[in-house]
């Protein structure tokens, strides 16, 4: 399975912004799916998941009630729309495909490449 990010870019503080990441390939199983960020001389931190009906999905605090993630099965796309941008969400944005548990405590073991997401004051 390989997954494919876009949608990163720069804008505003209030702005939004909507990440894509398709996965091709085939799964074994029924993956969830989601997103991670990483800004500059920090770790790798949780944003936000998905199962693979949609049913359940998970966030970190700090994008709670600002971001949106969901997912079309039948194009084997996860999104994140992002709304109230601030500076403090400039990171590079990844996607990952594992388990419910691995996206939510561990760590996933398929990943995207990240797409840059930089909000200006």
């Amino acid at each position: 399975v390989q997954l494919q990010a876009s949608g990163g870019g720069l804008v505003q503080a209030g702005g939004s912004l909507r990440l894509s990441c398709a996965a091709s390939g085939r799964t074994s199983s029924r993956p969830g799916m989601g997103w991670f960020r990483q800004a500059p001389g920090e770790p790798r931190k949780f944003v936000a998941a998905i199962n693979w009906d949609g049913g359940s999905t998970y966030y970190a605090d700090s994008v709670k009630g600002r971001f949106t993630i969901s997912r079309d099965n039948g194009k084997k796309t996860v999104y994140l729309q992002m709304n109230s941008l601030k500076p403090e969400d400039t990171a590079v944005y990844y996607c990952a495909l594992d388990r419910w548990n691995e996206l939510t405590t561990g760590v996933p073991v398929i990943w995207g490449q990240g797409t840059q997401v930089t909000v200006s004051s």
